[in-house]
């Protein structure tokens, strides 16, 4: 239920514990509030700590799993120390928690480590309240705790010294390596390595999205990619996350590790594992030289991270030449968290490691307890209690079986760890996805269906506490719209409760539905089409050349007869259709490849192409103007750079000039934004600069995802003030 803490002294000494309390906590403790009441004093004199009491309402927090704080990390390397080299020491200050925990409250009996019984040295630093190690749950050393091993492709335990070592001279030779983590398996290869790199995609079948890396210190990551005060303060900070950096070229990095990017993301060694690995490999690879290794998510494309060894092995095998693990299990999977600095401050695009499951606030208490399902692309569920929703650790597209089990795996892991029944769940409006219809199987009482695009905006409300409606812009790929469209550039007037359609980008078909998605140049055709009608096919550009007049034409019938082409207002696809209209890229290996990889060569622009904002309730954005625009530019021979960038400017002051027009009818001068396309950061940061210049507050997810990672927690805010509403009319009649 908490912390109780009975404690005797003088009035004065009483008042200064209840100052260092909040002042001088610990660097892991978050005290949400202190209440207190005189007792009569009993004459204790000896500080006890007594075993927690079961049967009482939870209310304590669980600690996300924390980076090797400093003073481990002097033990890690000092010879004397008797936990020198041991890749698993930690303190009451850092280690695993979430991870490992498999109920509350927190004592060891409850934890995966239980399976390790504490020496004699490890014990007395357990129970003594002055040692660092005091109720450390995972405390453990060489003599009494896990233990790493060195496995062939068989999952043979290899002869060898130092498994540690042994592993990084295996990856200075160009093998790649799963390796057991925190929260689950990643796989490992040499970054600057092309042969291993390739290899890795190859047997991952991860064609061309990118991998992470991870890197022994600040000065390798600050070689290989412009870092700011602030991205140096975030790749250090305890939560040590994925961050996005502008990458220097020329790069030692393999190009195919992050192919057509002009970014890479980076990380720290966060476990003393890590810290061990790097620090062989750097010595390896040679004073002076680059260290840097490939650190991805264990898994195949499109499935979970694995985290048991059972599964590890089964999935893992095909990919891996060997495989350093270890005996401590981990009970709950949890991918790295991936951020950046943009538009002022930090941006999560996973909310996972270091990040779940601390709680955020919601600014309507929830009556009852709630569910949110979250979407189907980088899921997430959310759990509320009163004030508290716990979002979870990512769980990923929901594709396939594996992500069902994964998804359900959390939500009874979040419900027992915080005591959440839900009496209420909400769920997106697409009927077709598995957290949808997980949500419609649940036998309760309340179900309330979320617009996607509404629970977009209402993350950014409720994340920074706004009262009153606000004027949002929800831009995604795809979001089902309330007339049974794809909804995906939406600008509305919102609040918790509900919201009004105010705008959006004019609906074009969607030829092939799913197909479009994934080969762009079908959406260059539509708008091709919209702007010149049947003759865009005689149109002398490249691009239009490559569309050979037979597959245009049915492509043409197919948008005519409304045959497999559902209406779409996406700012995705209009990001895609340009891309394949400039030549980027036709057909996309993973989401939204063809317009990330236009943004990576786009030039900063202040010019912007013509547009049109036509009719009302709602309106329509036309870009029409701006498609014969482009392809005039092409004609002319002006460098694709620079088109990219007039059309990031031109998207930017089409959204900004929309937000005008809902200011004049709605007298509202705040503006939310969210949704996956803002991950762009370049119309991120000119769309938020064009709305300052005329005079409006802006808000963007900072503490959740601005992608579908951010659905469940607008979601939960959008039914607990349903909900809440509801009571309060009930109140009402019955006092009427």
């Amino acid at each position: 239920a908490g912390v109780t803490i009975e404690v005797e002294g003088a009035p004065r000494a009483l008042d200064a514990f209840r100052r260092a309390l909040t002042e001088e906590a610990p660097p892991l403790a978050r005290i949400t509030h202190i209440d207190w009441q005189q007792l009569a004093p009993v004459g204790d004199a000896v500080f006890v700590i007594s075993h927690s009491l079961p049967g009482s309402k939870r209310h304590a927090l669980v600690s996300p799993d924390t980076s090797t704080c400093d003073d481990c990390l002097h033990e890690l390397f000092n010879p004397v120390d008797r936990r020198y080299g041991y890749p698993f020491l930690n303190c009451t200050n850092c280690g695993p928690r979430f991870t490992i925990i498999q109920d509350v409250p927190y004592d060891r009996v409850l934890t995966t480590m239980r399976a390790f019984t504490m020496c004699c040295e490890c014990q007395v630093e357990y129970d003594n309240p002055l040692n660092r190690r005091f109720h450390a749950q995972p405390n453990a050393c060489p003599v009494c705790g896990p233990q790493v091993r060195l496995l062939d492709k068989e999952w043979n335990a290899l002869s060898t010294e130092d498994a540690i070592s042994s592993a990084a001279q295996k990856l200075s030779e160009g093998a790649i390596i799963a390796i057991k983590g925190i929260g689950g398996y990643h796989l490992a290869c040499n970054a600057l390595n092309a042969e291993a790199v390739a290899l890795l995609r190859e047997r991952k079948h991860r064609e061309a999205k990118p991998f992470a890396l991870m890197v022994p210190d600040l000065e390798t990551a600050a070689s290989l990619c412009e870092v700011s005060d602030d991205e140096a303060d975030l790749l250090q900070s305890r939560r040590r996350p994925i961050v996005l950096l502008k990458q220097r070229f020329p790069s030692a990095v393999a190009p195919d590790v992050a192919p057509g990017h002009n970014t890479l993301g980076i990380m720290m060694p966060y476990t003393p594992l890590h810290h061990l690995l790097l620090r062989s490999f750097q010595a390896i690879e040679g004073a002076g030289s680059t260290a840097a290794l490939v650190m991805t998510s264990g898994n195949r494309s499109d499935e979970p991270i694995a985290y048991r060894d059972d599964d590890a092995r089964e999935r893992l095998i095909s990919i891996a030449d060997f495989t350093l693990t270890h005996n401590r299990d981990i009970h709950i999977r949890c991918d790295d968290s991936i951020t950046r600095i943009a538009a002022g401050g930090e941006q999560v695009f996973r909310r996972s490691r270091s990040y779940a499951p601390e709680p955020l606030s919601l600014p309507i208490a929830a009556p009852i307890p709630i569910l949110a399902t979250g979407g189907h692309l980088k899921n997430t569920f959310c759990l509320v209690k009163e004030q508290q929703a716990f979002v979870s650790h990512h769980i990923g597209d929901m594709e396939n079986l594996e992500a069902l089990l994964s998804f359900k795996e959390g939500i009874g892991h979040y419900s027992r760890l915080f005591d959440i029944q839900p009496q209420a769940v909400a769920y997106d409006l697409h009927p077709e996805y598995m957290a949808t219809k997980y949500a419609l199987g649940l036998d309760l009482s309340h179900r309330i269906g979320v617009q996607h695009h509404h629970a977009h905006i209402a993350s950014v409300i409720a994340e920074h506490g706004l009262e009153g409606p606000v004027i949002g812009v929800a831009a995604d790929g795809t979001g089902y719209g309330t007339d049974g469209a794809i909804w995906g550039c939406e600008i509305m007037v919102a609040d918790l409760l509900g919201f009004e359609r105010i705008a959006h980008l004019q609906y074009v078909p969607l030829p092939g539905g799913e197909q479009a998605v994934r080969q762009p140049w079908r959406m260059a055709a539509v708008y091709l089409a919209q702007a010149f009608g049947d003759s865009f096919l005689d149109l002398d550009i490249s691009s239009v050349r490559q569309m050979d007049n037979a597959r245009g034409r049915i492509l043409s019938q197919m948008i005519e007869r409304g045959i497999n082409a559902p209406l779409t207002s996406s700012l995705g696809r209009l990001f895609d259709a340009v891309a394949a209209l400039l030549g980027v890229r036709q057909v996309a290996l993973y989401e939204g490849q063809a317009a990330i990889e236009m943004e990576m060569l786009a030039e900063p622009s202040e010019y912007a192409y013509p547009f049109e904002i036509t009719g009302d309730s709602p309106a329509q954005l036309d870009v029409t103007p701006m498609f014969r625009a482009i392809v005039e530019d092409i004609g002319r021979g002006v460098p694709v750079s620079r088109i990219a960038g007039n059309f990031h400017r031109s998207v930017a002051e089409m959204l900004a000039a929309s937000c005008g027009q809902a200011r004049a009818a709605s007298r509202l001068d705040r503006v939310a934004l969210s949704g996956g396309v803002f991950q762009n950061r370049m119309l991120l940061e000119q769309t938020a600069h064009s709305l300052d210049d005329l005079g409006f507050q802006v808000y963007i997810n900072r503490r959740v995802p601005l992608n579908d990672g951010g659905l469940s927690y607008g979601q939960a805010a959008v039914a607990a003030a349903i909900l809440s509403s509801k009571l309060r009319s009930s109140v009402l009649n019955l006092e009427l």
